[in-house]
Parts: structure tokens; C-alpha cells; sequence
């Protein structure tokens, strides 16, 4: 995949311009060629633009993400410290990062670099979409935004608004980095990293599942005097995530971000927002995904017209839709080239 750039102004849903927005975006080829199909996906909330890097299973030559037969597209979001405008970018105004001086951003503001970076490329009719959990929210909300522009789209582990139950988690995550004394301080980038280790740990509990645990981290020892292994396990996800260049701020940033997700707002509600959708829509539901329940899943999957469900077993929750690539290759295979 290779790296672009693209500097845009933008003004933002919750208020403010950002005057010269960084979006970064990678791309399979250089330059779009009309000749080849399509594919918009879109990240997840810590992860980056390179989606060989975290989907290698789904995405690279000869994959169901064809890297050779598509042009595949995928754009950085911003806050995200991974190359877009956030609050590790330097403010011109200070010359050093943002930090909590960053302002909101939503997901129509993600939406808005989406459809820029779209037109910058030429490209008018995007075959494939596909997004999930926050990625997900993006590509719902884009669906309905320009409904003319997509022919299929394909929604896994995502809702079309967020939940009471995500808004809480999320919460929690806010709370942890505000905890820590160094975020409040916002001296340097590296503040409020104690914070972030927490924060990470939490929503990693809620990406799993209980029996995923009980399979990966259960105690080897029979005769343990305390259980250690998922504790440590813990630690590890967030000094990983710390260690790999994320900052508390973009975490802050991205998790209000989260926060904003409705795509009935403005638009009579949910229901009315997804009876706009006129792409030929497929719902993927993990069976033990418990930020984004399949029964909830399969009923709002019921409000865009023409969609059809799935629902995949896993053992390992939220994190089901980075892991169980063998049956998302599948469903990805069978909904667009089989039927395309």
C-alpha cells in the first residue's frame, strides 16, 4: 500500500475550523485507473491507513481484499496519531502538538476528509465498502450521506448509532487517562501515558469475551495461590499500545469521537437515516460480540432495504471481526465478486 497525503480546510460539526487538515490515506496503486473495481475500507480506532498492516489475512494480492485487481483505498481518521490532523500534530499557532487543545471531532467530520480524499483521487463510484466497529460507523454514515456512490457495502461488528452500553465503556477509558496527573498537566506528548495503559486494558475486556479469556489466558499451573496470567496479559495489551507511538490525547480525542456516532441526527432518526441507504448492503454480527450484540445487529440490519444478515461464531468477541478472517474472506468473496 502506498502513503498519501492531501491537506484540506475543514470546518467542523461541533464547531471551528481547522484551517490546512492533514488527511492521510493509503492507496494500492499511485494513481486511480477507472478500469479497476473500487474498495473503500476504513480502520479501526487504533489502528492506521495500512490495513495490510492489521488485516493481513484479508488484505494483499491474491486476498479477498485484492490489492493487484482493486484499487483499494483507505483513509486515516482524524485525531488519530497515526499521520492525520489530531492532537499530536503540531498547532501553527504554538508550534508544539495540540494536545487537549485539539478541537471535537465527529464522524461526519471523518466523513467530510472521506469524501474530499475521494474526489482529490477522481474517483465517482466506489464499488465496495467496508468498515467495522468505528470503521463501521464511518462507512453507516457514509452510506446514507451520499447514497449514490456506493454499490455494496458491507458493515461488520458496527451499529448504525452508539450504544448506552459503548458510550459507558468508553467512559470509563476518559476517566482512566483523566486519572492519570500528566494528561491534566498536558506538557508533552508523552502525558498521560499511565492513563493510557489503563484505558487500553479496559477496552480490550470489552473487545473479548469471557471464553476467549478462559482459552488464552487461564492459569497453567492447577495449584496457582494467585491468578496472574490474565492480569499480565493486561499490562502487556497496554504498555504494546504506548510502546507502538499512541498518545493519551488522540485516545481522548477518538473515544468523543465515538461519542458522536448517530446517523439519525438531523434526519428524523435511525430508521429514516438507513431507509436511504440504496447500496446493496450486507450486516456481519459476531455471535459473542458483546459491544455490538447480533440481536441488535440483525434488527436495524432490517432497516436498510434489500440487506441481508450474517452472524459468524467466534470465541473471541469484538475482536472476532481482526481475527476471524477465514469466514469475513468468505462473505466478502460471496457478496461482491460472486455476485458483482
Amino acid at each position: 500500500m502506498i502513503r498519501q497525503e492531501l491537506t484540506m480546510r475543514l470546518g467542523l460539526e461541533a464547531g471551528g475550523v481547522l484551517e490546512a487538515a492533514k488527511v492521510v490515506f493509503h492507496t494500492s496503486q499511485e494513481v486511480y485507473d477507472v478500469r479497476r473495481p473500487v474498495l473503500w475500507i476504513f480502520h479501526a480506532v487504533t489502528a492506521n491507513s495500512d490495513p495490510q498492516e492489521w488485516w493481513p489475512d484479508m488484505v494483499g494480492p491474491g486476498q479477498a481484499i485484492d490489492t493487484e485487481r482493486q484499487f483499494v483505498v483507505c483513509v486515516n481518521m482524524l485525531g488519530s496519531p497515526y499521520g492525520s490532523s489530531g492532537p499530536a500534530t503540531l498547532d501553527p499557532s504554538t508550534g508544539k502538538p495540540y494536545l487537549l487543545a485539539f478541537p471535537q471531532v465527529t464522524v461526519r467530520d471523518m466523513i467530510t476528509t472521506s469524501i474530499e480524499v475521494r474526489r482529490r483521487l477522481g474517483i465517482s463510484r466506489i464499488d465496495i465498502l467496508i468498515g467495522s466497529s468505528i470503521g463501521g460507523f464511518q462507512a453507516v454514515e457514509w452510506a446514507v450521506r451520499e447514497p449514490d456512490v456506493f454499490a455494496r457495502c458491507i458493515l461488520i461488528a458496527t451499529a448504525p448509532r452508539v450504544s448506552p452500553y459503548l458510550s459507558a465503556w468508553v467512559e470509563a477509558q476518559r476517566m482512566a487517562l483523566e486519572a492519570d496527573p500528566s494528561f491534566r498537566a498536558a506538557e508533552s506528548l508523552s502525558g498521560g501515558a499511565a492513563g493510557l495503559r489503563c484505558a487500553r486494558a479496559q477496552a480490550l475486556i470489552s473487545y473479548r469475551c469471557f471464553e476467549g479469556y478462559r482459552l488464552t489466558q487461564g492459569e497453567e499451573d492447577p495449584d496457582t495461590l494467585f491468578a496472574s496470567r490474565a492480569a499480565s496479559y493486561e499490562r502487556y495489551q497496554g504498555e504494546k499500545l504506548v510502546r507502538r507511538g499512541f498518545d493519551a490525547y488522540s485516545y481522548h480525542t477518538l473515544c468523543n469521537a465515538l461519542d458522536s456516532h448517530n446517523v439519525g441526527r438531523g434526519r428524523g432518526g435511525v430508521a429514516p437515516a438507513l431507509s436511504r441507504i440504496s447500496a446493496r448492503t450486507t450486516v456481519v454480527s459476531i455471535d459473542t460480540d458483546n459491544i455490538f450484540p447480533p440481536q441488535e445487529s440483525e434488527e436495524w440490519s432490517r432497516l436498510i432495504p434489500g440487506a441481508d444478515y450474517h452472524e459468524i461464531t467466534s470465541q473471541f468477541g469484538h475482536d472476532g471481526f481482526l481475527l476471524e478472517t477465514a469466514r469475513l474472506s468468505a462473505i466478502l468473496i460471496e457478496k461482491t465478486y460472486a455476485s458483482s
